[in-house]
């Protein structure tokens, strides 16, 4: 449904997208992420046809962008980053001018249908400037719906709000991912990782990953990542070191000595990184050095740890 190769932009001698490429299928809800800069709003104006490429192409349900921009833009729902709304327009007013501008044949019945949707309908007959910025995002998810596009671009869409405001709009993106094909950008890793099911990260213009949060994970951390509390006698990074597929072990928290009837030991809590499950063999360990095991379970990198780790490696 999209299709992006070599997509390239050039602001003089900054290169704010440089030779990324890649699909997008029908369906899918898929996650932009980079750092301020990254290129992530450069890529999104391009595919909407707002900025044409330096060089590059992008192809929406196989037809490209630059060649036919005002059928594209049909196919294609937007909200902008900085949500242009009219302040001074009410809601039914502002959705009548885009429906208008979108020659949208059934158009109050399609502003109640959007409306109620969005959750916009007690606030309709007010004034844009007066709605909070959670109502102001519900309003620029209703324009960009209101034509009923199959394919949803979205810019930072919960920027700015409150918890409760991120909540209620991650579950308006999720029902409409059920019928359209998602992609949206966010600063919010959380908001990623709960809302969508691949994730595409940006770094300096370039395309440094892209796959499922569990094929990213895979090939950030090369396996598995393992918490193991223990108290011991003797210092245990050298034995976990010595297992098999241990690739890394970090301290979680600081030593703490701890009395156990006559015996003393020391507390220590590891993050360990692996190529293999490894939990096997670290019950093992426990045994035969008569460690105290107090937890031992998978923990599942976040995605802010992930994105840390792949930007990092180009900054």
């Amino acid at each position: 449904m999209v299709t992006v190769k070599g997509l390239t932009k050039h602001f003089g001698k900054t290169k704010a997208v440089n030779g990324i490429s890649f699909n997008i299928e029908k369906g899918e809800i898929v996650a932009f992420l980079g750092p301020n800069g990254a290129g992530k709003t450069t890529t999104m104006r391009m595919l909407t046809g707002y900025l044409h490429p330096t060089a590059g192409s992008c192809r929406i349900n196989d037809v490209e962008v630059t060649a036919e921009p005002e059928r594209i833009k049909g196919w294609i729902g937007y909200l902008p980053e900085d949500n242009p709304l009219y302040p001074d327009m009410k809601v039914y007013e502002y959705l009548e001018f885009v429906g208008q501008v979108r020659r949208i044949t059934d158009l109050k019945g399609r502003m109640k249908e959007v409306s109620m949707r969005c959750g916009i309908s007690d606030v309709i007959g007010k004034k844009i400037s007066v709605l909070s910025r959670g109502y102001r995002q519900r309003v620029g998810v209703a324009q960009a719906i209101l034509h009923d596009p199959d394919i949803l671009i979205l810019d930072e869409p919960t920027e700015g709000l409150d918890p409760n405001q991120v909540i209620e709009l991650r579950q308006l993106i999720k029902e409409l991912g059920k019928k359209k094909t998602i992609m949206l950008s966010t600063h919010i890793l959380s908001e990623a990782e709960a809302t969508c099911e691949r994730v595409l990260i940006l770094n300096q213009g370039e395309l440094i990953a892209d796959g499922t949060r569990e094929e990213i994970d895979e090939f950030v951390k090369g396996g598995e990542a393992v918490t193991l509390e223990v108290l011991a006698g003797d210092e245990p990074r050298s034995f976990i070191e010595a297992i098999e597929h241990v690739r890394h072990v970090e301290m979680l928290e600081g030593t703490q000595e701890v009395a156990r009837g006559r015996r003393k030991y020391t507390r220590y809590h590891y993050e360990i990184m692996s190529h293999k499950d490894i939990r096997e063999a670290l019950f093992k360990l426990s045994v035969s050095r008569k460690w105290i095991l107090l937890d031992m379970h998978r923990k599942r990198i976040s995605l802010e740890n992930v994105f840390r780790q792949l930007t990092r490696k180009k900054t």
